[in-house]
């Protein structure tokens, strides 16, 4: 068997707040091999938005080891862990995080200009991104022109366009409609099929039943790893809706843990 494309040892995150430790990640391990598709799930203070941030190299660990394709970067210095973070990340937020000022073909090109990629080929990936989504014709528009899950979809553009060998996805569908947030993880479950490795992020157990596996977190641990049993479908669902009435059928959520 290959070796995990994602291997964090023993994460810590501590915080000081006045006088008092916050333990806000306390000895947590993950493997992620290619083409895994894992939703990490937990109320607010689990510690899943801090464990994402590391994964992601937006903070750093008190304690712990961890590495990207058999790569030590904790022991980077902070350059060299934006490079990483650059070439081998991508990202997609619940707020979008487009620039205002910058059409979405724009926003899609950035993390290539960042990284010093030619005009041309800047140009070509980008145009591949968007077309990945089916925002091509969308291109020149601002990104208050686009409907939320167009802005969705033009992050998940930019998360592609430097070909990452991981995406992290923090609650992607927290501020869209039923039927979008379906749309939304329709895309995911695409990149998934075509080997893509991600995490994704969520409060919402539903959300999570379109994962392959689950992460389950409480006060900075990790209860329990699990597979899903019962794995949805978005695509399946999208179609039968577009059959149907046009409304997505809401499923039942699952008890809490």
């Amino acid at each position: 068997m290959s070796p995990p494309l994602i291997r964090a040892i023993g994460l810590r995150k501590e915080h000081r707040v006045g006088l008092t430790t916050v333990h806000a990640l306390r000895d947590v391990s993950v493997e992620l091999r290619r083409g895994d598709f894992v939703a990490v799930v937990g109320p607010s203070g689990s510690g899943k938005s801090t464990l994402l941030n590391l994964l992601g190299l937006l903070d750093q660990p008190t304690e712990g080891s961890y590495c990207i394709a058999g790569q030590d970067v904790l022991g980077l210095d902070p350059d060299q862990r934006a490079d990483v973070r650059n070439r081998r990340i991508g990202f997609v937020f619940q707020t979008f995080n487009l620039l205002a000022r910058s059409t979405a073909f724009e926003n899609v090109e950035l993390p290539l200009v960042y990284a010093g990629v030619a005009k041309r080929e800047r140009q070509r990936r980008a145009e591949a991104a968007l077309a990945s989504v089916g925002l091509v014709r969308r291109r020149d528009h601002w990104p208050s022109q686009l409907s939320g899950g167009e802005q969705q979809r033009v992050a998940i553009a930019r998360a592609l366009v430097n070909d990452p060998l991981l995406i992290l996805a923090d609650e992607p569908t927290g501020a869209l409609d039923s039927r979008t947030s379906l749309e939304i993880l329709a895309h995911l479950q695409g990149l998934n099929d075509a080997s893509r490795t991600i995490v994704l992020v969520t409060h919402d157990l539903t959300v999570a039943r379109h994962t392959r596996r689950v992460v389950r977190m409480r006060d900075g641990c990790v209860e329990r790893e699990e597979l899903v049993p019962e794995w949805l479908d978005a695509r399946a669902l999208l179609a039968e809706a577009q059959q149907g009435s046009g409304t997505v059928r809401q499923l039942p959520r699952p008890p809490a843990a």
